[in-house]
């Protein structure tokens, strides 16, 4: 398999899911505003998510993954597919029970979110609509495992857009409805985001089914005490308990810098949330798609005892980093506000949250290379089954990470919030490296710092041109002439990206170099 064509496929598969995401905050901004509404809207829906990443595609990934692909190295596929059976009816009873408590305790959940909220009832409302999402989405992040590790990442890749156009279809179809009605019209996206759970698990049971992986569910108490004796779950749970941890440190910081962010001010989650938007495009393009990519094939390598195999392919990985997320980086800090204009300033999203965001979206492009970093760096780890290793140095960092908030937020607001993210995802990124060199898993191969030259060099070139963009027009004033700013931060966005590989290119750099099989 190549690994750049399988990476890029995901890229690209992902880039379709987060122009249509942008598309979905574009609606939301253009019809809401940074409100108190929206305030509760993304609590709401930040709670569900919140659970989602801690353990579907959190700790349940990181340890569901290496194992199923050590077993099907191992033992064959027939023994794994009985490891996918017990996983799901065990996965199918947990998540049964979790939605159900979580619906009764929405309202202490919400409390413990975002506890200033001045729509506090709405959110509540919204989170018990939403809550059975973490159901759905749970039930796709096994289902991605077992078609990555059949190498079938594209369905995954793809399956994001399915809830951004069904909460832009329910924006655009039940939002009036509802308002007609006299219901409040943001619940309608609430009701857009249980479509989009539905159809995201069709689309990956369907695929499933097509390689005949489709999970047997046991829906009998006997089914789940067998379920649970497998040897497999337990050692899934056992890999777990290290990964829950690790994977809660990152979710409690998002839960302590929401509950920050909703004392500081209508909005202020609002505006942080449309700029966490715009950063998921390069995070997502490039780590996601990379550590998707890569998980299965260091597992692999680790299951063989190659760890030539298992170094090189971390150091393609980090290349591949360097290459692409630091000029993104930059464009992040010297061209926010043409961005943030282009996309959000519409309707009820106003000159003052064009303002707001930006500041939101430079604090976290401080950090944007750590966060790619990381989505390459932990599954070195990961993959050979040590999760207390990235567990401790994610403890550490969020210590630090609060301890700057209460630096930072006094002095900048909302975006002291953002920049202790950025600044922590630096920390985290740069310590899993050193842990990586200083175990010997990875060993640079020759010519990094050439490299490294060769790659700032290009970045300052753009950041040169972008600059002059930025200052030359005031995009915040051509709000009125909508296709006239998306043609020129087309132009310039192109233009910016032909100058920075055609300069790596006469520096003899080349995506070729890039190609690997695995």
């Amino acid at each position: 398999m190549n690994l750049l064509r399988a990476a890029s496929t995901v890229s690209l598969l992902t880039l379709a899911s987060r122009i249509t995401g942008l598309g979905r905050e574009l609606i939301i901004a253009a019809s809401f505003g940074a409100s108190a509404y929206t305030d509760a809207f993304n609590v709401a829906f930040r709670i569900p998510n919140l659970l989602r990443r801690l353990f579907a595609e959190g700790a349940f990934s990181q340890a569901f993954v290496p194992i199923l692909a050590a077993t099907r190295a191992s033992e064959g596929d027939e023994v794994t597919r009985r490891l996918i059976d017990a996983v799901t009816t065990v996965l199918v009873w947990a998540l049964a029970l979790t939605c159900v408590t979580g619906i009764v305790a929405a309202p202490v959940l919400v409390w413990l979110m975002a506890s200033g909220l001045e729509k506090f009832d709405p959110a509540v409302v919204m989170t018990r609509v939403m809550f059975p999402y973490i159901g759905f989405m749970s039930l796709v992040a096994l289902a991605a495992g077992v078609l990555q590790t059949w190498k079938r990442f594209a369905v995954s890749a793809f399956t994001p857009v399915l809830l951004n156009l069904a909460v832009i279809a329910s924006a655009w179809l039940l939002s009036p409805w509802f308002g007609q009605r006299g219901t409040e019209p943001i619940y309608a996206l609430a009701v857009g985001v249980m479509g989009g759970g539905v159809l995201q698990l069709a689309v990956q049971w369907s695929a499933l089914r097509r390689i005949g992986l489709h999970p047997r569910i046991g829906g009998s108490w006997r089914a789940l005490r067998s379920a649970m004796a497998h040897p497999g779950v337990g050692r899934i749970l056992k890999q777990m308990a290290p990964a829950l941890l690790g994977v809660s440190v990152a979710q409690l910081s998002l839960l302590i810098n929401t509950q920050i962010a909703s004392h500081v001010g209508v909005g202020a989650v609002s505006w942080l949330t449309y700029a966490d938007r715009l950063m998921e495009f390069p995070t997502a393009l490039l780590g996601v798609a990379l550590g998707v990519v890569l998980l299965p094939q260091l597992s692999a390598a680790q299951a063989s005892g190659d760890g030539a195999t298992y170094s090189s392919h971390l150091d393609w990985g980090l290349r591949l980093v360097l290459l692409l997320a630091l000029p993104c980086a930059v464009a992040l800090l010297i061209f926010p506000r043409a961005m943030v204009s282009v996309l959000y300033h519409y309707g009820q999203f106003n000159e003052r949250d064009v303002e707001q965001t930006v500041r939101a979206l430079m604090g976290y492009g401080v950090g944007l290379l750590g966060l790619v970093g990381i989505k390459v760096l932990a599954p070195g780890f990961y993959a050979r089954q040590d999760i207390r290793t990235p567990v401790k140095i994610a403890v550490v960092v969020l210590i630090l990470t609060q301890l700057m908030n209460l630096l930072f937020v006094p002095q900048l607001g909302h975006a002291g919030l953002a920049l202790s993210i950025g600044i922590g995802a630096l920390i985290n990124a740069g310590w899993l490296l050193f842990g990586l060199r200083r175990q010997g898993i990875y060993m640079p191969l020759p010519g990094w710092w050439g490299f490294v030259l060769r790659v700032l060099l290009a970045s300052a070139l753009l950041g040169l041109a972008l600059g002059a963009a930025s200052m030359g027009i005031d995009w915040v004033a051509l709000g009125d002439q909508g296709l006239l700013r998306v043609g020129l931060i087309a132009g310039c966005l192109g233009g910016v990206a032909l100058l920075y590989f055609v300069t790596l290119w006469l520096m003899g750099i080349r995506l070729n170099d890039f190609t690997r099989r695995g």
